[in-house]
């Protein structure tokens, strides 16, 4: 019986009488209309070629706890007194043969840039302008902090953070979440914040990834005998304590594979990369390519579902050292896929699973936001 004396007395209220805005005061500090901030995170990349910009890009990706995990005590002598000496010079020489010298910048950074453009254009055709898309990089420039803040400042109460990697790791995806976490935990008005799921197996990603591969072949002069889909590396180690990074790999090559409809065997997965002795995901790509050219299957495409964009393990570990490796052992026909990069098909793939994860949050959010615009009060 309360229940009903509680309704009928609601019906009695004029809608209208909850439903006067109220005004801002006449000296309230402006306030941006509310959004939904999108947030595309990648690798990373140096600002430059020279020793000193790898160095600095190089400690930095190279002293986090989830890429290296080794106890500081021993890791940090051999990173500042071997690895950092060393390697920025010959990691400099690499990217200076793939760098974007008309933008002076790498292709990854050029590549998510446009990535970033084209879901941003998507997603303003269908939701105007209240959903705001930036990007930034793990490492280096642009980087995630201060992304956070831009699209808190233009609005964005609301966050979703999206690693660009189809497959989970700890070592790519989560140290991309730790940072935007980090920023979250000096800032006093939080916007509240999701994070977009692996998608190594989402039917729209396989669906763009099989469409590249039937483009590039159509336009040889050849068919190769193998198709390659090589993954970046990972400690084996990492594996056993629970990174299910190697499955959800394996899982991308076997679903390529059976959209693609090929024979068994044709399409064959390994992992590139490596570096030090300890042992790493297998097979190896490196030595899955000269395998293949000793056993006959002299004509190979190699793709890298792994990668959503195109970057140094892609335009010059695959295109010189690995194509060198198979030809080397008596390959005579090479041919690297790119990845899916700014390619229609991908950014729609993207735009798509970026509305599907905002779910509740865009419904109607054009309209929230003109009428914010005039009747937002903070506490």
């Amino acid at each position: 019986m309360g229940s009903a004396r509680y309704y009928a007395a609601r019906r009695d209220i004029e809608v209208t009488d909850i439903m006067q805005p109220i005004s801002k005061p006449a000296d309230h500090p402006p306030v941006p209309a509310r959004r939904v901030g999108v947030l595309l995170m990648n690798l990373g990349t140096p600002e430059a070629t020279d020793y000193w910009s790898m160095r600095r890009y190089l400690k930095e990706f190279l002293s986090d706890p989830r890429v290296i995990e080794v106890p500081k005590a021993v890791w940090w002598p051999v990173l500042n007194g071997i690895i950092l000496t060393v390697r920025p010079g010959k990691s400099g020489h690499a990217y200076k043969s793939i760098w974007n010298e008309e933008r002076n910048e790498s292709p990854l950074k050029t590549v998510t840039r446009a990535q970033a453009e084209g879901v941003a254009a998507a997603l303003a055709a269908r939701h105007g302008e209240a959903v705001v898309v930036d990007w930034a990089m793990r490492y280096g420039q642009p980087a995630v902090g201060p992304a956070i803040q831009r699209l808190k400042d233009q609005g964005c109460d609301r966050i979703l953070l999206f690693p660009l990697y189809p497959q989970y790791s700890a070592t790519t995806t989560a140290t991309a979440n730790d940072q935007a976490f980090r920023q979250l935990m000096t800032m006093r008005w939080q916007p509240a914040v999701r994070t977009v799921p692996a998608y190594h197996d989402e039917p729209g990603y396989i669906e763009a990834l099989a469409r590249s591969v039937v483009r590039h072949i159509a336009a040889l002069d050849h068919t190769p005998d193998v198709l390659l889909a090589s993954f970046h590396g990972l400690p084996k180690v990492y594996l056993d304590r629970g990174d299910p990074y190697h499955c959800f790999c394996v899982k991308t090559a076997r679903l390529l594979a059976e959209r693609l409809g090929w024979e068994p065997g044709r399409v064959q997965y390994s992992f590139q990369s490596r570096f030090g002795k300890a042992e790493w995901l297998k097979p190896y790509t490196d030595k899955t390519v000269e395998e293949l050219a000793r056993a006959g299957k002299t004509k190979i495409a190699v793709i890298a579902p792994g990668f959503s964009a195109d970057c140094v393990e892609t335009l010059e570990e695959i295109q010189f050292q690995v194509k060198d490796a198979f030809m080397a052992a008596g390959g005579e026909r090479f041919t690297y896929i790119p990845c899916l990069n700014d390619h229609p098909d991908h950014v729609i793939f993207l735009a798509d699973l970026v509305e599907r994860e905002l779910g509740g949050w865009v419904d109607g959010a054009g309209a929230r936001a003109a009428r914010d615009a005039e009747d937002h009060v903070t506490a």
